[in-house]
């Protein structure tokens, strides 16, 4: 297990230079420039040629790869050209809330499309497996914008259930020593204000972990049904294992490998989506300051994102790995 975990984080650094190159080139490409971004309408071309050497803009691009490079070793992402805020000031100070969407969405997609998709493969081709089927295709074809906005009418603007927009209620006064302002909530034992910011997660939240619940319980209820067709299970049946510790000792846990897989490249999805569903409801995350970006064509933003997002995708592909070889104990010895 720890020769697994070394080698994949020895695949990190290659992975992230081959990254960081494409990312360079592919920013660049975008039409405009972050001269004409920053100036605006003042963007004349003096101004612009002007902004260009102040930023090293008009130097080659190997020169300028190899400058951002060394920046980024030691930690500067740059400067937003349309705040003029250190990157990862503004990238910190809005962190804390994607993560918490994030989590939460994570948490209702696993904890109903795991058991969902196991109770409906219990079940295969009656009622509640076909019910699921199609709640799931419906799950997975609905767009995140389109659910956001479904849910903040009815939820919010209709029956009042919950806050429209925001992290937090404006007369809300609270400390936020970390910025997870439900756990802030928690540890400083403000408990209105942890219930207000949890309330304010629910819609989005549920907007968000959508379509990964309906992959979710897509991938266990094929996982399931094909585990409870194999041969070691009609063997652990006929040698009078009880169907309680058959279900969860052989079948559950055999068919957990694809579904532990799915939910790694979840987490990537949930991030990605952030952009949309933190737009719709005006929360104050990472999502919505890349959108910020895009639309500013904020080169600095963008790069510093992407590049978060590779990192996550690396670190949650290492979990995978690790996460094998405590369901499946023969997968320690590869």
């Amino acid at each position: 297990m720890t020769r697994l975990i070394l080698q994949r984080l020895g695949l990190l650094i290659p992975t992230l230079l081959g990254l960081s190159i494409l990312l360079f080139l592919w920013v660049r490409a975008l039409p405009g420039g972050p001269a004409t971004a920053l100036l605006g309408e003042r963007a004349t071309p003096e101004a612009v040629e002007r902004i260009n050497e102040l930023y090293g803009f008009s130097r080659p691009l190997h020169e300028q790869y190899l400058a951002w490079m060394g920046q980024l070793l030691q930690g500067n992402f740059g400067a937003s050209t349309r705040t003029q805020q250190p990157v990862l000031e503004e990238f910190f100070a809005r962190f804390p809330a994607t993560i918490e969407l994030t989590v939460v969405a994570l948490v209702i997609a696993v904890g109903i499309g795991i058991p969902l998709g196991y109770v409906a493969a219990r079940h295969q081709g009656r009622f509640l497996d076909q019910t699921t089927v199609v709640a799931s295709l419906i799950g997975v074809t609905i767009p995140v914008f389109a659910l956001a906005f479904l849910l903040k009418y009815v939820f919010a603007v209709q029956l009042g259930w919950f806050p429209s927009a925001g992290r937090l209620d404006p007369s809300m006064v609270a400390t936020h020593p970390t910025g997870f302002y439900v756990l802030d909530g928690i540890l400083t034992r403000e408990w209105d204000a942890a219930w207000n910011a949890l309330t304010h997660l629910v819609l989005p939240a549920i907007a968000l972990g959508s379509i990964p619940l309906a992959i979710i319980a897509r991938i266990t209820r094929a996982s399931v049904i094909e585990v409870q067709g194999a041969d070691y299970v009609r063997t652990a049946r006929a040698k009078g294992l009880r169907p309680p510790r058959l279900r969860r000792r052989v079948v559950l846990r055999n068919a957990m490998l694809p579904v532990a897989t799915t939910i790694g490249l979840q987490v990537g999805l949930l991030l990605s989506g952030a952009v949309l569903t933190e737009t719709v409801f005006a929360f104050n995350g990472i999502g919505s300051y890349l959108a910020n970006a895009i639309f500013n064509l904020d080169y600095a933003v963008l790069q510093a994102f992407i590049l978060f997002i590779a990192i996550a995708y690396t670190l949650v592909n290492l979990a995978v790995d690790v996460s094998y070889g405590l369901i499946d104990p023969r997968m320690r010895v590869r």
